[in-house]
């Protein structure tokens, strides 16, 4: 019903518009040289070419509207992710350079009046003043940080001068979202800022869930339950970004230039996506890394204490695992399958799979 509603009113907008330009034609028809030719048009005629124009401008903005609704939409969004981002002290400065940037569009505004020709004046206008705004917006936010504010400014940000630095949105790839560790993580508080989802990953996991295989199948739905208990667990941080690149074929190369576009730093577990955002400059949060740094660390000569699992290869063998899944491979340890020994760690193995640790059995 709303969209009926704003399609009908950009509608009456269209025709007031075309009704507007036969005006402005005849108000300024001596400036455009057509001065002879409309004052030999009957008042008939003239009437009727005001309905013309009402009912052609009307048709077009009536069959354009539904492309300008998306993209005030498309923009109002990108607006409000922008703002979401920024702290007071950048809101602030960012009004005050937009009213100083749009008073000095205004002032060239005057010189640009003293044009004789009208077509000429507004569409200059026009850009004046947009490219005024935003330079007036743009500059002093993204320089915020070389102004020195009061420390109310600061509330809730930093209780000391020493500004708090603005966490960078983490973008999620497909392989971090199916892999589904990430939100074990993000549930624990430690990752800060926005949680973005790029459009393209979205459409991926729909991909890989409507899979013929059926492991594809249930990797993609699992990724997508991901997202949801993402989005369930804090709305108004985690978003999707619909932005698209026509020009990249590869999922990975738009990840890249959207991190670069909006200063983020890529979650991924792909290997080869890690090394080519390392040669680009993208910073990129392995969660294959966090997880590695966070296993028991134990050196050669530790005394450990392992419940023995299972034999292991060779004989005489017994195999145990620490609580984040660490294999130890203990010797001698073979005839106490079900038992906790102590043991001696006598070397320690990182391989790409993970860390292996080689032990005795016994203290000594």
């Amino acid at each position: 019903m709303a969209k009926k509603t704003i399609r009908f009113l950009i509608t009456v907008f269209g025709a007031f518009l075309g009704f507007g330009v036969v005006w402005m034609v005849y108000k300024y028809q001596n400036e455009l040289g057509v001065a002879s030719l409309l004052t030999s048009i009957p008042i008939w005629a003239k009437t009727l070419l005001y309905v013309v124009f009402m009912v052609i401008f009307g048709v077009i903005f009536f069959f354009i509207t539904p492309g300008i609704i998306n993209s005030i939409a498309k923009l109002t969004g990108r607006m409000e992710r922008e703002t979401n981002s920024l702290s007071m002290q950048q809101i602030f400065v960012g009004v005050i350079g937009l009213l100083a940037g749009l008073l000095i569009a205004a002032l060239i505004s005057l010189l640009i009046q003293k044009i004789p020709f009208v077509w000429i004046v507004i569409p200059l206008d026009v850009i004046v003043f947009v490219i005024f705004g935003y330079l007036g917006w743009k500059i002093p936010t993204s320089r915020s940080k070389e102004i020195n504010f009061p420390n109310w400014f600061r509330k809730g940000e930093a209780s000391h001068p020493i500004e708090s630095i603005k966490a960078m949105p983490k973008i999620l790839d497909t392989s971090a979202i199916i892999d589904g560790r990430f939100f074990d993580v993000y549930k624990t508080g430690i990752v800060e800022g926005r949680i973005i989802v790029p459009g393209f990953v979205l459409d991926e996991l729909r991909h890989i869930a409507d899979s013929a295989d059926p492991l594809k199948r249930t990797r993609g739905r699992r990724g997508l339950d991901s997202i949801s208990l993402l989005r369930e667990e804090n709305p108004e941080k985690v978003s999707v970004h619909d932005a698209d690149y026509a020009d990249l074929a590869e999922v990975d190369t738009k990840l890249l230039r959207l991190a670069t576009e909006l200063n983020g730093i890529v979650v991924t577990n792909d290997y080869n996506l890690n090394k080519v955002a390392s040669v680009q400059g993208v910073p990129i949060f392995n969660i294959n890394d966090l997880a590695n740094s966070l296993r028991i660390n134990v050196v050669a000569g530790e005394i450990i204490d392992v419940l023995v699992v299972k034999e292991g290869k060779e004989h005489g063998q017994g195999v145990g695992y620490f609580d984040d899944g660490t294999m130890i491979v203990i010797d001698g340890a073979g005839p106490f399958v079900g038992e906790t020994v102590t043991s001696m760690v006598t070397s320690v193995l990182q391989t790409s799979a993970g860390k292996m640790v080689f032990a005795k059995l016994g203290a000594d």
